[in-house]
Parts: C-alpha cells; structure tokens; sequence
C-alpha cells in the first residue's frame, strides 16, 4: 500500500477527499425493432440504435419474408445486434428450414405453441402472451420457465398485438423471468410504460412505420432516443 503524501513545508497530511459513490444504475432497456422487410430500414434501425431486430416467418402478415428474403437482410446486420425469427404455430419442420437458411439469434413464438414445442429446436427462444383479463400470466409464466423471456402483446383476433395498447395493470408485480413490453408502443408511451413497469426490453413494430412493413427512419431514431430518455429519468 502506497504511502500518504505529506506536505513538505507543513509537515501535515493532506485532507482525504471522499470520492463519490456513483448512483444505482437504471437497467438498460433492450429495444427491439420487428417487421424489417427492406435493407434501408434495417440500416437505419441498427444506426438509431436497436438491440435486436426482428424478421416475420407468418405468411399472412403483411411483414412476412420468404426465408431467402430474409437471409439477404440479415446478412447486412452487424456483430452484437441480435436477429430474431418470429413464427407463429408453424410446423417443426418449417422452423428448422428457417433456421438453416438464416442466421437467427434467437426465436419468437407467437402462436399456440407449447414449451415442448418450442424447446426442440435447440435454440434460446421467446414466447408471446396475448394479454387480456382472464389470462393468468403467473401460471403463463410458470409454464414457459425455459423462455429467454415472456413477450406481452394486446389480444386481437389473429395474430400479433394489431398496433393497440393492452392493459398493463393486467401484469402481475411479481412476474418472474424478463418481461418484454410489445403492443402498440410508440414514441409518446414507451416513457411512461419504462416509467412504471421497468420492462427488460420493449418491442416495437406498427408504432415506428409509415405503412406495414415500411419502417419511418425517423420515428425509429426518436423511439430510441424516447427510450434513453426515459432511463435518464428513471436513473
């Protein structure tokens, strides 16, 4: 241990100054952009800033890429941004097939699936709850303990949470594993939806788009930075 430096003319100590303690850090918020189909959009999310991007393997969304289609994007993705496969109660097969043709981080199930279905493909994965009264997210959650993570959209008829807001009281305080916020996020709500539920990450499709699958660059780069600001704010 090195020695206190003394003042030569005084012979005293110098006073030790307290450093300060740097405060509790707010968890960063992992922001998910889903629904890519064009390579300017997935440039554009990764510059505004985008943990994870997500391409759509439903043939009845407007968003749906072929996998070689999505292939082509992915190969734009740089290191360390995550590519994630969303699918909805498609055959084992067809999954495996995705899976071989694009490199996908991790996968998004989105239908009716069950753990035992989504476990089998030797990859870590996600699973959506299409949220409404009545759900118990608890015994949701405890059924799916494997997931990476529980994804909470609105319930719509079909698939996919339709762009509208669910009732986030309807989330338990207590949910374990990492809660993902989807369902009609925009850039004027995911500050308070940070504010009061502290997801570990949000999910945003319809509310950064200029049509279906046609990402606005410009909404992206302020959802980000909405994002950002409301850690600041929390911190």
């Amino acid at each position: 241990m090195g020695k206190i430096p003394v003042d030569r003319k005084s012979g005293n100590q110098p006073a030790i100054v307290p450093q300060p303690v740097a405060p509790e850090m707010f968890p960063m918020t992992r922001i998910k952009i889903c629904g890519l189909t064009r390579e300017a959009d997935v440039d554009a999310a990764v510059a505004a800033g985008a943990d994870a991007l997500g391409f759509v393997f439903y043939p009845p969304s407007p968003r749906y890429l072929s996998p070689q289609r999505a292939a082509e994007l992915v190969a734009r993705v740089p290191p360390f941004v995550e590519t994630v496969g969303l699918f909805v109660n498609a055959e084992p097969e067809t999954v495996r097939a995705t899976c071989a043709a694009v490199p996908l981080n991790l996968l998004q199930f989105h239908g009716d699936e069950d753990a035992d279905y989504c476990r089998q493909f030797a990859r870590p994965w996600l699973k959506a709850a299409r949220v409404r009264p009545g759900l118990n997210l608890l015994e949701f959650a405890r059924s799916f303990a494997a997931a990476r993570g529980l994804l909470l959209d609105a319930f719509v008829e079909g698939y996919g949470g339709g762009g509208h807001v669910f009732d986030w009281t309807l989330i338990p305080p207590d949910l374990p594993g990492h809660l993902i916020l989807s369902g009609g996020l925009t850039v004027d709500n995911v500050g308070d939806a940070i504010a009061r539920l502290r997801p570990a990450a949000v999910d945003v499709s319809s509310g950064v788009e200029a049509g279906k699958g046609i990402k606005d660059h410009q909404k992206m780069a302020a959802f980000v930075a909405a994002v950002r600001a409301a850690e600041q704010m929390a911190a």
